[in-house]
């Protein structure tokens, strides 16, 4: 399930952060962390996972008038591989109902085999 940010998840959400290649310094996870909580329509968003409850993924978007931009999207080695991204696209897109979901060129990849896999169901 996909849980909002707050200061107290920041130690695990940077280490989210990390998986993504761009954000391996810690001086840049903190910048990005900053870039999220300068304004309201940027959000990041965890994936709680329902048998653990740990955190173990990471959504990152800006939302703007008639679209949600993934920026980023990470999740932790040990859950890859078992179609958790599509499972967060998906809830993301049920809490942004009315709103297209579109990618950056960094999540582009990711976003057009979630809309494929959509539109095969």
């Amino acid at each position: 399930m996909l849980v909002s940010f707050n200061n107290d998840y920041e130690k695990i959400t940077m280490g989210l952060f990390s998986y993504i290649p761009d954000l391996k310094d810690p001086s840049r996870l903190e910048e990005e962390l900053a870039w999220y909580n300068a304004q309201d329509n940027r959000q990041i968003y965890l994936w709680q996972s329902q048998e653990t409850e740990n955190l173990i993924g990471l959504i990152g978007v800006e939302e703007e008038e008639d679209i949600v931009l993934l920026r980023h999207i990470a999740v932790d080695p040990s859950f890859r591989n078992e179609g958790l991204s599509y499972r967060m696209l998906d809830e993301l897109q049920k809490k942004y109902d009315k709103k297209n979901i579109v990618a950056t060129l960094d999540t582009a990849t990711m976003i057009s085999k979630w809309q494929k896999r959509l539109s095969e169901k």
